[in-house]
């Protein structure tokens, strides 16, 4: 089914493998991820992630293949959107909110399509939601938590720049705030003050945002342990080019900061 791109949300093409069968959706945006995104996908058959969650590909339309139908199905993924519009991870994560809202959804969850984040943890993040939170941060930096092999420079850009200035921003202290593993409340999404569902989030800006405007409301936040794992040799996984991206990801940031997102 081809949904026309409205205000806030792109153009996307859904594929349905199975009916809602879970409160909380898991959205996993990739874009060529190739082999990645399926191990991953592996590990959470393995750990029965379904039993949990209704587990929806977000593709930026990728060539690769990575998000054959077939493979998707038989790997227990229940929906892929495939978008058709302008935008990276911010219009791709528009998209995935989007639907799982209109699907009826009380909680959403986020994690990256690299296989470099614990999908097992997936539950840690429910049990907060079910508690009443309304933003759940996965961090690799607090108890019970493991960071392995992360760079050197990625591990001080996060510990002495970003988790800094989001914190700042945030009123609230949070350890790993480049992670997209977290977690939202429907209510918190639904919030006329906060607004997810704008074209101006078009990169890493919504997860910047998200971050920050819960807290800043008001709404309970926490953190989570998790494990982050990077590759013990080859190509770092990831979309951000070190110095472009993170010169990208300092202007977001104090954009953030100058509340340049609110609604």
């Amino acid at each position: 089914m081809i949904y026309e791109r409205q205000e806030g949300v792109p153009k996307f093409d859904c594929t349905e493998f199975a009916g809602k069968t879970s409160d909380y959706a898991l959205l996993i945006p990739v874009i060529n991820e190739g082999d990645r995104i399926r191990k991953e996908l592996k590990r959470a058959c393995h750990y029965q992630v379904s039993s949990y969650v209704d587990i929806v590909i977000c593709d930026g339309d990728s060539t690769d293949g990575c998000t054959n139908a077939t493979a998707l199905r038989r790997l227990q993924v229940n929906t892929l959107l495939v978008k058709k519009d302008m935008g990276k991870q911010g219009a791709q994560l528009r998209m995935g909110i989007w639907w799982a809202l209109q699907r009826g959804y009380q909680g959403i969850l986020t994690i990256d399509g690299n296989n470099k984040d614990s999908i097992e943890d997936v539950p840690r993040f429910i049990r907060k939601l079910r508690e009443g939170y309304g933003f759940v941060q996965g961090s690799r930096f607090i108890k019970g938590g493991r960071a392995v092999r992360t760079p050197v420079m990625r591990m001080l850009a996060v510990r002495l720049i970003h988790a800094p200035i989001i914190s700042l921003t945030a009123r609230r202290r949070f350890t790993d705030t480049t992670n997209a593993y977290r977690a939202y409340s429907r209510e918190y999404l639904c919030d006329e003050r906060v607004k997810p569902l704008r074209d101006i989030f078009v990169t890493y800006e919504l997860l910047a945002y998200l971050s920050v405007r819960a807290s800043q409301l008001g709404y309970r936040v926490c953190e989570v342990p998790v494990a982050r794992v990077y590759p013990r040799s080859g190509r770092t996984p990831t979309k951000i080019r070190f110095f472009k991206g993170n010169s990208e990801l300092l202007k977001i940031l104090y954009k953030n900061l100058r509340g340049e997102y609110l609604p």
